[in-house]
């Protein structure tokens, strides 16, 4: 897998199965993404059989064992079906679901969930196991959504808040690289979060513009120099709502990402409020790429 000079490497792609229509389908969507990256699929059950070995009888676990073991063949089977070349290996893993998961995506593995699991409500709430997953995660994570029918748009957007969002737009380059498809670079703020709930004063209002479009700038100019085959436009929005600008975004994009931060007192060390929106509602895949080591605090 080649990149240009400089930008991520894209890592293998760890898909997480259950059985569940919406895993099957991100199934068949890591499948895709692994033969676009040019990298490995590993295909992952976990059974968590150890977890409930005092609540269950041997009996019943064998037969959780063997169900898990037969849906890793069939999913296998599937995924050779449509992507012959593909290098596919499966893991069935007596543990739980999270942390299977963030082990074999290792350090730098991109882990793949469907928006719901076995228990979750239809087209709308990701499943516990995948938010948990994205809620923990050290590596990029990929929600599976509003792929049904199969509609490409040849767009990746990349939401941008400020110059900490460089990594995350330099993956989702890398990700419209190998979809050569364009980049589109958005930066959502809310006029009432940034000048106060009492705007009164207009010149105060454009001076906060400016320095918004700047943080956008300073992101564009290094991926266009970063990337200069790639078709990159920069777009700044206001809104009152930043998560429901890149919902309404994410009809027209084949994936949305987003770099995982928070403020105290959200859901892991990964999803803020926007982050967390975007998981339950985007149109297209959403993909979290985690942020190591310090800086703001934010909305998403």
């Amino acid at each position: 897998m080649n990149g240009t000079a400089g930008s991520p490497e894209l890592g293998s792609v760890i898909v997480g199965v259950d059985g569940s229509g919406p895993a099957r389908r991100a199934a068949l969507w890591a499948a895709a993404e692994a033969a676009r990256r040019d990298s490995p699929l590993r295909i992952v059950y976990a059974a968590d059989t150890d977890g409930r070995v005092l609540y269950l009888s041997a009996e019943s676990i064998e037969r959780v064992r063997s169900a898990g073991r037969e849906l890793l063949r069939e999913t296998a089977a599937a995924v050779a079906e449509q992507y012959s070349g593909l290098h596919v290996t499966t893991e069935f893993s007596r543990g739980a679901p999270v942390p299977s998961l963030h082990r074999t995506a290792g350090l730098r593995g991109t882990v793949v969930v469907g928006n719901r699991g076995l228990g979750g409500f239809k087209n709308l709430m990701l499943g516990s196991v995948g938010l948990k997953v994205a809620a923990g995660a050290t590596t990029p994570v990929i929600v599976v959504r509003g792929t049904d029918n199969g509609t490409e748009t040849g767009v990746v957007i990349a939401a941008v808040r400020d110059e900490h969002d460089a990594e995350c737009a330099r993956y989702a380059a890398r990700e419209a690289e190998i979809r050569k498809a364009s980049l589109r670079l958005l930066h959502v703020w809310n006029i009432l979060e940034s000048a106060g709930l009492a705007v009164t004063m207009l010149d105060d209002v454009e001076a906060i513009a400016g320095e918004h479009v700047h943080h956008l700038i300073t992101v564009t100019d290094r991926i266009r120099g970063e990337f200069p085959e790639l078709n990159v436009q920069a777009d700044a929005e206001k809104s009152l709502t930043v998560a429901g600008v890149l919902v309404e975004a994410s009809r027209h994009a084949d994936l949305l990402v987003m770099g995982g931060r928070r403020s105290p007192g959200f859901i892991g060390p990964t999803l803020g409020r926007a982050t967390h929106s975007l998981l339950h509602h985007a149109h297209c895949p959403v993909e979290l790429i985690p942020r190591h080591g310090s800086g703001r605090g934010s909305e998403s």
